[in-house]
């Protein structure tokens, strides 16, 4: 995939660090992010999703992600300890909510999905998987970033929080086919400002 080089010093050491995703890399994406559904989301997403999981679709799907992004601004990074693959996060150009105005700030680029295995939280992989993903944004002159959150997903809204991101006033519910869920959107600016938690572009 063609991604800018991360600077020095943000891909972390020789025991923890962030890369571009491979295409050799698909399986074990497809792996942490069924774990990580199962242990964290197991009470936001419908049973069917979880139990009824396509490994081989998933595992296909990552790899096409890695080996041909559908635009150059679309790109999954994973992170890894001692070499064992414990997250990533997806990311792609942000299209505008129904009635959003454009931003005047800049480009804006989505993260589709930050995960982190469990059992390797809170070992910093989340907060090294964002400051890469911010180098490269950075890089391409993109000044924000945003990340729609289930509204009871409260422990990623406080990592996020802590990180300097903020809810920017959007909502929006999700329609998985056997319930819906609702999600808050969060944001921050890459310009060294932190996101105004005032920002409200839509219904609280």
């Amino acid at each position: 995939m063609d991604l800018p080089p991360l600077r020095p010093g943000l891909s972390g050491s020789a025991e923890a660090s962030v890369r571009p995703a491979s295409p050799a890399d698909a399986a074990e994406i497809a792996r942490v992010q069924l774990v990580t559904w199962r242990t964290a989301y197991r009470t936001v997403l419908p049973a069917a999703v979880l139990d009824d999981w396509d490994d081989a679709a998933a595992t296909a799907a990552w790899r096409a992600a890695a080996s041909s992004p559908p635009t150059p601004a679309h790109g999954v990074l994973v992170a890894e300890e001692s070499g064992t693959l414990v997250g990533f996060t997806a990311f792609g150009p942000a299209e505008l909510t129904e009635g959003e105005p454009p931003a005047i700030e800049g480009p804006t680029t989505e993260v589709g999905s930050l995960l982190v295995e469990p059992r390797w939280g809170r070992r910093g992989h989340g907060s090294r998987l964002l400051a890469a993903l911010a180098d490269i944004a950075c890089v391409g002159g993109v000044a924000r970033l945003q990340i729609w959150l289930p509204e009871s997903d409260r422990v990623t809204a406080g990592f996020l929080a802590s990180a300097g991101w903020a809810r920017d006033g959007w909502a929006r519910a999700l329609d998985t086919g056997t319930t819906t869920i609702r999600e808050i959107r969060w944001h921050t600016m890459l310009d060294g400002d932190p996101a105004d938690p005032a920002d409200q572009r839509g219904q609280p």
